[in-house]
C-alpha cells in the first residue's frame, strides 16, 4: 500500500487550498450571516460554483467517468486528500460539487441509469444545475437493516405507485432539490434481499408532501433532514432504477464509497477543531499558566493527533482497497472506518470545545454546529452498532480455529 499523493493528486490539493483560502475562508462570516438572515441558498453559491468549475475543481468524487460526464476521474485514493481539506468548512463541498447526498445519487445514477434517466437527472446533477435527496430511512422501522422498510412500490399498469413514510431525507428542503430516490418493496413475498427496488421521483410529484424539517440537536440545517409521506404518488414504470428487486444490492453499491467520503470530511473537521484548539490553549492563562503549558491539556492535543492519524491512515487504507478490489470486498474496511473516524470527529470537537469553555458551546465557532453533525454521523450510513456486528461476524468467520493451542500452555499434571 501506497499513501504518498499522485503528482495529480498534489496539484490539485494546492490548487484546492489556494480556492478555500482566497474564496471560501474569507466568505465563512457571510455565509452564516446569509443563513441567520433565512436566505437560502446564500447569494454566492452559484458563483462560487461557476468558479470551482472554471479552475477544473468539480465532481472530485466520481472515479470513472464517460467522456460525456464533466470530473477529475480521481480513485477513491486520490480523493481522499482533497475530501479531507473539504470536511474544515460544513458548507465547502456544494461548492465543488461533491456533497452528499448528490454524491451518491449521482453514483447510483452513474452506474445503473438508464440513457433516458441519465439525460433527465445525471447530467444536471453533474453540471451542478440541480440538486437531490434519497428517500429510504422511515421513522416507524429500525431502518438500519434495509429489509425492514415497509414504503410500498406497486406495479399499476404503466406505472408504479408509491406509498409510504420517510425520514431524515437529507437535502429534501433546499430549493434546488428537484429529484429523490426512493427505496422500497415491489414484492414482500420475494426472497428477503429481493423485496426492494428503487425508482426516481421527480421532486414536484402529486402526493409527496414534506411533514416537517426536524432539527438535530436543536441546529436547524436549511437543507433538511425532512419528514416525507409519499400518498398515491404516481410515476412511470421507466422510472424504476435497475430492475425489481435490485434495491438492496444497488442499496449496497451506493453507500460504499459514500460512507467513507464522510469520514474524510470527518477527518478533516477534525483537524480544523484541533488547530483551534492549539490556538485558544495558547491565548489563554489560569493560575498564571497558558493552558498550552498545563499537562491535561496537553494530553488533549497528543491524543487528538494520535486519533487523527489513526484515523487517517485507517481512511486511507479503506480508499485504497474499495480502488483495488471494490466495495464489497472492502466492506470490513469501510465499516471499520465508518465507526472510527465520526468518533474521533466528536472526540476531538469535544475537547476544542472543552479548551474554549463557554464560547465553544455557542455560534461563535463552528465547534459546536461540528460537534452536532459527528454525532449525527454515528447514525448515518447505518449506525455504529450495526458496524460493529458486521465487524465481529467477519473476524469470526476469518478466524481460524485451533490456532490457539500453538500459544496456549496445557496445564501440568
Amino acid at each position: 500500500m501506497d499513501f504518498d499523493h499522485s503528482p495529480r493528486t498534489e496539484e490539485l490539493r494546492q490548487k484546492l487550498m489556494t480556492f478555500m483560502e482566497t474564496h471560501i475562508y474569507p466568505r465563512i462570516p457571510a455565509h452564516k450571516a446569509e443563513i441567520e438572515a433565512g436566505q437560502f441558498p446564500v447569494s454566492f453559491m452559484e458563483d462560487l460554483k461557476a468558479l470551482a468549475k472554471a479552475e477544473g475543481l468539480w465532481n472530485l468524487f466520481l472515479p470513472s467517468l464517460r467522456d460525456d460526464e464533466p470530473g477529475t476521474g480521481l480513485s477513491n485514493l486520490e480523493y481522499a486528500p482533497l475530501a479531507e481539506i473539504l470536511g474544515q468548512v460544513s458548507w465547502a463541498s456544494e461548492v465543488f460539487n461533491c456533497n452528499a447526498p448528490d454524491t451518491g445519487n449521482m453514483e447510483l445514477l452513474h452506474m445503473f441509469a438508464t440513457e433516458q434517466q441519465r439525460k433527465e437527472w445525471l447530467v444536471p446533477l453533474l453540471n451542478g444545475e440541480i440538486r437531490s435527496a434519497f428517500a429510504m430511512t422511515e421513522p416507524d422501522v429500525a431502518s438500519s437493516d434495509a429489509t425492514n422498510i415497509t414504503t410500498s412500490i406497486r406495479r399499476d399498469g404503466d406505472d408504479y405507485v408509491i406509498n409510504g413514510r420517510k425520514w431524515f431525507i437529507t437535502n429534501a428542503c433546499h430549493p434546488n432539490c428537484k429529484v429523490l430516490i426512493v427505496m422500497g418493496k415491489t414484492d414482500p413475498n420475494a426472497e428477503t434481499h429481493k423485496q426492494q427496488s428503487m425508482i426516481i421521483v421527480p421532486r414536484d410529484t402529486p402526493g409527496v408532501e414534506i411533514v416537517r424539517n426536524p432539527t438535530i440537536l436543536n441546529m436547524h440545517d436549511p437543507e433538511g433532514h425532512a419528514e416525507i409521506v409519499f400518498q398515491n404518488v404516481r410515476v412511470p414504470a421507466g422510472n424504476l432504477l435497475g430492475e425489481e428487486g435490485s434495491g438492496f444490492a444497488l442499496a449496497q453499491a451506493r453507500l460504499g464509497p459514500g460512507r467513507i467520503h464522510h469520514c474524510m470530511r470527518s477527518i478533516g473537521a477534525a483537524e480544523m477543531a484541533l488547530d483551534l484548539m492549539i490556538e485558544r490553549l495558547q491565548e489563554r492563562k489560569t493560575f498564571g499558566k497558558y493552558l498550552s503549558e498545563q499537562g491535561v491539556t496537553r494530553e488533549w492535543i497528543a491524543r487528538s493527533r494520535l486519533e487523527i492519524e489513526q484515523a487517517r491512515l485507517l481512511t486511507l487504507k479503506a480508499a485504497w482497497k474499495i480502488d483495488k478490489v471494490g466495495a464489497k470486498a472492502a466492506r470490513k474496511e469501510i465499516s471499520l472506518i465508518k465507526v472510527v473516524a465520526p468518533n474521533v470527529h466528536a472526540t476531538v470537537t469535544d475537547r476544542a470545545m472543552q479548551a474554549f469553555g463557554a464560547m465553544g458551546l455557542t455560534p461563535d465557532t463552528p465547534l459546536a454546529d461540528s460537534y452536532t453533525w459527528a454525532r449525527a454521523l454515528r447514525y448515518a450510513d447505518g449506525p455504529d452498532e450495526v458496524h460493529m456486528q458486521s465487524i465481529a461476524k467477519m473476524e469470526i468467520k476469518a478466524s481460524n480455529r485451533g490456532r490457539s493451542a500453538i500459544w496456549l500452555t496445557p496445564p501440568q499434571r
